[in-house]
């Protein structure tokens, strides 16, 4: 069984997608929809920006969605997939692969989605940290035991695990998870506490786009960050959906389900190759791969 997984924010690169638009006729009609879409040239960014300028959520969000989804979609014939997940912004990029959502209406929602958590890290500086080398529940009650907000985010494999909240939380979660043993506590360079309760104002936001977006029974089930679990009903799917921005991506829950439930090759679709790597420490036996074009 195969199994094609979405990356998320980090993955983004200059110049990502430049070759998707120069080999595809559709490739530069899917890119200039975009344009449309968003009201701003997102490829001169793509292809020709700053790594800062592609470092804003506004831009970093869509710019890996349309990397991922374009990519998929030019697979044609070549994608089938038994399943497919995608690691936080991923599953929107999985949601358009697999037929849940339209293109354009993915699109929307990621624009939207990008802009809400902008805003939301914008009322109080906030953070993410990774931590490496501890037991979950070991982070979690170092987590629990401190007032500021700092909550696990990201259970990224095991032994890998992001936290997220306040500046103050995630750096005292970080002096107590040197001292209980971790082999590093790296603070992250990302935008504000993602997957954290900071951003309960762009889950309010988003959620109202969500449930006004048509949802459909997609080709194949997909593995949802909130639960883990295998999904296919759209409007499980939409509830997943709207929780994801304040609970954590449960990531290595869903290649353990994915791994449970017979898969043997995994394909990454979009830039970077960090899923492939967190998989292969998971099961050295499971055949990885990025999405390719003849």
């Amino acid at each position: 069984m195969i199994a094609y997984v979405f990356p998320g924010q980090g993955a983004q690169y200059v110049g990502m997608g430049k070759d998707l638009f120069d080999k595809s006729t559709r490739a530069k009609d899917l890119f200039h929809k975009a344009n449309s879409i968003l009201k701003f040239k997102i490829t001169d960014v793509m292809f020709e920006g700053t790594e800062e300028d592609l470092k804003q959520t506004r831009v970093t969000q869509p710019a890996i969605f349309l990397h991922s989804v374009i990519l998929a979609k030019m697979l044609g014939s070549d994608f089938k997939p038994d399943m497919v997940a995608g690691h936080s912004l991923g599953e929107f990029s999985a949601l358009v692969a697999n037929e849940t959502i339209s293109f354009e209406d993915g699109l929307k929602l990621v624009s939207k989605r990008a802009e809400a958590m902008q805003k939301a890290c914008e009322v109080e500086e906030s953070t993410m940290a990774a931590i490496l080398g501890l037991d979950d529940d070991v982070v979690e009650e170092i987590c629990n035991s401190i007032s500021e907000v700092v909550v696990p985010a990201n259970y990224n494999s095991q032994g890998q695990l992001v936290i997220s909240g306040s500046v103050a939380g995630v750096e005292k979660a970080m002096a107590k998870a040197t001292e209980a043993g971790a082999k590093r506590a790296l603070m992250l360079k990302v935008g504000g506490a993602f997957h954290s309760p900071l951003m309960e104002p762009a889950r309010v936001e988003l959620s109202e786009a969500i449930n006004k977006t048509k949802f459909n029974r997609g080709i194949c089930p997909v593995y949802q960050n909130v639960t883990g679990q295998s999904v296919t009903d759209p409007q499980i799917i939409k509830t997943n959906l709207v929780s994801q921005l304040t609970s954590p991506v449960r990531w290595t829950q869903i290649m353990k389900n994915m791994l449970a439930d017979g898969v043997n090759e995994v394909v990454e679709v979009g830039p970077g190759k960090v899923l492939q790597g967190l998989f292969k420490k998971t099961d050295r036996n499971v055949v990885v791969r990025s999405a390719e074009l003849e």
